[in-house]
């Protein structure tokens, strides 16, 4: 049975604890093997270590850190394979889905290895008599990164790469359900040419997490989980006086309106709902039919699509939805499927009770679907994150954009379409961060910025692209005048160029 242990200072550690957690495969249900987990003082011992090593390396020039990220491009290239087998076996998303999540992280590094020009200044000559003004991003110095279970090597690798190149070093802080991934992280950037201790590793729990937020040395913590962590985080890292990014949960709905083309709309639903077993923070959850007509019409679609999808461990070429990742989260999502169906929504699919031949014993829950959800129902106000679809009938494309406006959520969301002037107007008057027109998941390619609204989200900037330039850097602005011969005498008066 493996033991993951922390990596501080380039080598593994079991640290200055005796807990452990147990690590389990999904689709057999049996543990695979335990995770070290870390308190405080495995904390001040990464950031102790990130600290000296940051030194040197925010005085490396940001050309020679973008070579790391390059080399880490190729490294990342050549061990694809490998990091998706790591994801799922701890994990369970199948296979392809994991290099799909190995190719979005790919694109951050890439973004990451162009800071050169991402880091350049301004400057402004003569700005009054003689003098100049010049401003620059610098590095923050010791950052964090606290990230969750269903993307564990996506996730790190939207926040690592570009923490580093900015400058910064960095201590992360992986789930405990998944944390092979992590470790295999910090591998491939060691293999890139990151001198050790710029980035270390610490595997725990609600301590380890508490002493990264209260830790005086951290300068910034970026997080990834559910909306009442993610307000946690935010505000005792506030408290502490960090700059803190903290991105929670969602309810993504997609409009579909009578003149869309619902064999797309269908297949889009299918992919954006039951994709990683809907542990996903952009999952599409509710689809939002305008009209009896077009809802029965979707319905009759989804009902022996989602029957007939495949489901199975991760090394099924032929799965399409794998297990979801503990056995707590099986039994919390088929309780929402019965709290939905005692609240009157149709269960046209029932996905409670799976059990596959040779695999009894793992965390499975097949695909379901909800008709005539409404938004009193459990099942609609709470996040789900699980393979679970509701369909809520809309009289009115203005009954649903209200819908989505009223919602505490305000992650992803999407409407499918032909016409032009209601997608639009979907685009300008929607509440959401990120929004997709005839396209489900409107995950941003990196060069843009991964953000939601309202409880989606806490703090001011988005992941990835240029709101992570920002988040990892503060202005510094600098004016210069050089002795001129002349002599003008003290000024009293507020500077002014007059």
């Amino acid at each position: 049975m493996s033991l993951v242990e922390h990596i501080i200072a380039g080598k593994p550690t079991t640290g200055s604890t005796d807990a452990r957690a147990p690590i389990f495969n999904p689709a057999t249900g049996a543990q695979s093997g335990e995770v070290v987990l870390g308190g405080a003082a495995d904390i001040d011992a990464a950031v102790a270590n990130s600290l000296e090593a940051g030194k040197a390396w925010a005085a490396t020039p940001p050309a020679k850190r973008a070579a790391v990220m390059f080399s880490l491009r190729e490294v990342l290239k050549r061990r694809a394979d490998e990091v998706a087998r790591t994801i799922s076996l701890e994990h369970g998303k199948t296979h392809d889905d994991a290099l799909g999540e190995v190719t979005r992280a790919l694109e951050v590094v890439e973004y990451a290895a162009g800071i050169t020009e991402k880091l350049k200044g301004e400057f402004s000559r003569n700005v009054g008599p003689g003098i100049d003004t010049c401003s620059d991003r610098q590095p923050l110095g010791v950052v964090a990164g606290i990230t969750p279970f269903n993307f564990p090597a996506m996730v790190p690798l939207w926040m690592i790469p570009m923490a580093l190149a900015t400058g910064n070093s960095f201590v992360l802080k992986p789930s405990e359900r998944d944390p092979s991934s992590a470790n295999l992280v910090h591998d491939l950037f060691e293999e890139a040419g990151l001198p050790a201790g710029v980035l270390n590793v610490v595997h725990g729990g609600k301590e380890a997490v508490d002493a990264l937020l209260d830790h005086r040395d951290v300068r910034a913590v970026s997080f990834v989980g559910s909306t009442p962590i993610a307000e946690y985080v935010y505000t005792r890292g506030c408290a502490a006086g960090k700059r803190v990014q903290a991105l929670g949960g969602a309810k993504n709905h997609m409009i579909i309106l009578p003149d869309a083309d619902l064999d797309q709309a269908a297949d889009a639903l299918m992919g954006a709902g039951f994709g990683s077993a809907g542990e996903r923070c952009m999952a599409i959850s509710v689809a939002v039919p305008i009209g009896e007509e077009t809802a029965d019409r979707l319905v009759e679609k989804l009902t022996p699509m989602v029957r007939s999808m495949k489901i199975g461990p991760h090394d099924d070429g032929e799965a399409q939805m794998g297990p979801v990742i503990t056995r707590e989260a099986q039994q919390r999502i088929e309780r929402m499927i019965s709290a939905g169906e005692g609240e009157g929504a149709e269960v046209l699919v029932d996905g409670r009770g799976l059990r596959l031949q040779g695999y009894e014993d793992g965390f499975w829950v097949g695909g379901t679907l909800l008709d005539r959800v409404t938004p009193d129902m459990t099942v609609y106000k709470e996040e789900i994150f699980g393979p679970v679809l509701s369909v809520l009938r809309s009289n009115s494309y203005d009954q649903a954009v209200d819908l989505i406006n009223s919602h505490e959520y305000g992650n992803g969301t999407a409407i499918f379409t032909r016409d032009g002037d209601a997608a639009r107007d979907f685009a300008s008057r929607i509440q959401v961060g990120m929004v997709g027109v005839n396209v489900p998941i409107p995950v941003p390619v990196a060069y843009h910025s991964f953000g939601g609204w309202k409880r989606s989200i806490f703090g001011a900037h988005g992941i990835y692209g240029p709101e992570a330039v920002h988040f990892y850097t503060r202005l510094k602005t600098v004016t210069t005048r050089w002795p001129t011969g002349i002599r003008s005498g003290a000024q009293f008066n507020f500077p002014s160029m007059n």
